[in-house]
C-alpha cells in the first residue's frame, strides 16, 4: 500500500466526508456530552496541524496535532475509514504525528478517546504505541465515557554524520 501522509485542508470535500463519518461514529456510540470531536473550522485553527493519509489520492484516514503549550501536544480527530481498518493507516498516522510533535520540541503527547467497547481497538493501538492512561488534561474533565492517555515524545534523531574527503566529518 503506497500510503502518503501529509498536511491537508480539513475543508476539502473528500476530507470533509471522512470527518463526517468520524462525527457520525462518535455520536452513534457516545452520549452527546462525551463527544469531543472538533469541527472543520476548529481543525483549521492556528494551533492545529491537520493531516490526511491517502492511497492513490483516496483519503483513508485523518488526524491532527493540537499544540497545547510549547512542550505538550494532543492528538485529535484520528479516524480511519472502515474499509481501511486493520491495514496500518492509524498506526502510520500516529507515528507521523508523534514525529511532528518531536520536531516541534514537544516532550509529551496526550489524547482523549472513548472508554466504551467501540473504542477498544483505538485504545489497544495507543497502548501498543506507548500511550498510558493519565488524568484528564487541558479542558477535559473526568468522565465515565472518556479515557485520557499520554506518552513521552522521543526527541528527533540528530542528522547522521558521514565521512568526507580529508577525514573531516560533516552532518547533513
Amino acid at each position: 500500500m503506497g500510503l502518503h501522509i501529509a498536511a491537508d485542508d480539513p475543508a476539502a470535500d473528500d476530507v470533509r466526508a471522512v470527518l463526517a463519518r468520524h462525527l457520525a461514529f462518535a455520536h452513534e456510540v457516545t452520549p452527546p456530552e462525551g463527544v469531543h470531536v472538533l469541527g472543520v473550522d476548529a481543525l483549521a485553527g492556528p494551533d492545529i496541524t491537520f493531516f490526511s493519509a491517502r492511497v492513490d489520492g483516496e483519503v483513508l484516514g485523518v488526524g491532527a496535532l493540537k499544540q497545547l503549550d510549547a512542550s505538550h501536544a494532543e492528538l485529535k480527530s484520528l479516524h480511519t475509514v472502515e474499509e481501511a481498518r486493520g491495514k496500518g493507516v492509524a498506526r502510520a498516522l500516529v507515528t507521523r504525528l508523534l514525529a511532528v510533535a518531536g520536531e516541534r520540541g514537544c516532550r509529551r503527547v496526550s489524547l482523549e478517546t472513548g472508554d466504551m467497547a467501540a473504542f477498544a481497538p483505538a485504545r489497544a493501538l495507543y497502548t501498543v504505541m506507548g500511550f498510558v492512561p493519565c488524568e484528564p488534561f487541558g479542558e477535559y474533565v473526568s468522565s465515565p465515557t472518556s479515557a485520557c492517555m499520554t506518552r513521552p515524545v522521543d526527541p528527533p534523531s540528530p542528522p547522521a554524520s558521514v565521512d568526507v574527503a580529508g577525514g573531516a566529518r560533516a552532518t547533513g
